[in-house]
């Protein structure tokens, strides 16, 4: 005797019940990950905008202060950081949720205690501070990161990428043993097929002035990755840029303030780029955070490490399908570095701290 149309529709809802969290497991909002890391910029002036105190001549080697204020100088904190960061203000903060603003009792910060580049870059990538890890050497890390784990896995192998400015990130990357593209610094990119795009790009590497012998200026890590976006279309792409940290060194605070500008810019088109392609529409995370902070005053701005405490404290955003539309976090507990890469796995719907139980664990208010 067939079962009655009740108990059939019974059955049916007791079987979704058990297989709909595996079927949601399986398939997570974000299929695609874009990490973007823009080297040392402060958290002071992503939540404030530009520092009066640091634009002038003294501070910030300022020679046209009018000129400056009219470019990023505005009456509120709110306007002024939008003036400098306009798609972070008016779409991942309206779209997805951004952490650091201690103003608000929202603390971001790295664990390792070191507060300069290869510590962070490898605890944001591997998910832990390795006390080993003790200079920007080029040594390749002992660590694998959560990109070269991904890559690992059949559904990801061949479609993670990696593009720099600094030229220790393949190292910190550890290039030879990951088994992907990590492209940085001054060397050229080579991929089949090659787009005149990118032969244009390696044209430029070989030939324009080399104000860093470590590293160019961000547009051509940017512009690479950006090609090998739209070309290649990786499931997880990362880019890593510099000029933040360098113009920040050399005490040019309008120079500063110009690369933040463009890394808001670089973002934009990342996104946009991404919300254009099927693949990547509505399937796609952003993650955006720096490798540590900087002083806080006038004198100790353009420094950071062990020595200025403060340069500890960073921020971090994400935008996706899976992020609630939470904005700028405030009065929450504090999130650290070292959950950023269990935190980018998760959203894809993989366990990374199993794997790698040293790592910190993900950062559940971004994950559906």
């Amino acid at each position: 005797e067939e079962p009655c149309h009740l108990t059939q529709l019974l059955r049916a809802i007791a079987l979704g019940a058990l297989l709909g969290p595996l079927i949601l497991a399986q398939s997570p909002k974000t299929q695609n990950v874009i990490l973007v890391m823009t080297d040392g910029l402060r958290w002071q002036e992503v939540f404030a905008g530009a520092d009066a105190a640091l634009m002038t001549k003294e501070s910030g080697k300022v020679t046209d202060i009018p000129a400056l204020k009219t470019a990023y100088w505005r009456d509120t904190l709110q306007a002024r950081r939008e003036a400098l960061m306009p798609f972070l203000w008016t779409t991942v903060a309206r779209q997805g949720q951004i952490f650091g603003n201690r103003a608000l009792g929202s603390e971001a910060s790295v664990t390792n205690g070191k507060n300069f580049s290869y510590p962070g870059y490898n605890e944001t990538l591997s998910g832990f501070a390795d006390d080993s890890i003790d200079s920007n050497d080029k040594k390749p890390n002992p660590n694998v990161t959560v990109m070269e784990w991904l890559n690992q896995k059949p559904a990801y192998r061949g479609k993670v990428a990696a593009f720099a400015a600094w030229d220790v990130l393949p190292y910190i990357f550890n290039r030879d043993r990951a088994g992907f593209h990590v492209n940085a610094g001054w060397e050229p990119f080579i991929v089949t097929p090659m787009t005149p795009q990118l032969k244009m790009l390696n044209v430029m590497k070989a030939q324009l002035p080399r104000v860093w012998p470590d590293e160019p200026f961000d547009v051509l890590p940017f512009q690479t990755s950006l090609e090998y976006l739209t070309n290649k279309k990786p499931r997880i792409l990362y880019l890593s840029l510099g000029e933040t940290d360098d113009w920040a060194h050399d005490r040019e605070y309008r120079l500063y303030l110009d690369a933040a500008r463009r890394v808001d810019d670089y973002l934009k088109a990342l996104w946009e780029t991404a919300q254009s392609m099927p693949q990547y529409r509505g399937a796609t995370t952003l993650i955006v955070t720096t490798d540590h902070g900087r002083g806080e005053t006038p004198v100790n701005w353009k420094s950071h490490g062990k020595e200025v405490p403060e340069s500890k404290d960073i921020w971090m955003a994400f935008l996706g399908p899976g992020t609630k539309p939470l904005g700028e976090r405030s009065r929450i507990p504090a999130v650290q570095q070292n959950q950023i890469a269990a935190t980018l796995a998760a959203l894809l719907g993989e366990d990374y701290t199993t794997a790698q139980p040293k790592a910190g664990k993900p950062i559940r208010d971004v994950l559906p």
